[in-house]
């Protein structure tokens, strides 16, 4: 099997064709770079968005534990990741306290 290559300066992207909208990588995720968004020609009513791409830590915990395999996680070398920050714990806090979907109302700390 080939390796995939990462589409260029992205840390983290999804096949949305083999994505069921578990919400399971959005849990795993450290640093708030995924959440769930409404879409309606999904099973469910939500497919799984990259936020903050920025943020991603690159630790590939959202990819880890997809049971699809439908998000992959760039090579270290071939992409600088970023440090987790209190913002990104602060951020992925709230989306898991808001059912996996970024709260509409969020703001980041500054």
């Amino acid at each position: 099997m080939a390796v995939m290559a990462a589409p260029e300066n992205t840390p983290v992207w999804v096949n949305t064709s083999r994505c069921k909208a578990c919400d399971i990588c959005v849990d795993a995720c450290p640093a708030g770079v995924l959440s769930m968004q409404q879409e309606p020609t999904s099973t469910l009513g939500a497919m799984i968005s990259v936020i903050e791409p920025d943020a991603c830590i690159g630790c590939q915990e959202c990819e880890l534990s997809c049971p699809d395999f439908a998000i992959y996680v760039a090579e270290r070398k071939e992409f600088k990741f970023a440090k987790l920050t209190d913002s990104s714990k602060e951020r992925q806090e709230a989306i898991r306290n808001n059912g996996y979907r970024i709260p509409t109302d969020y703001k980041e700390a500054n």
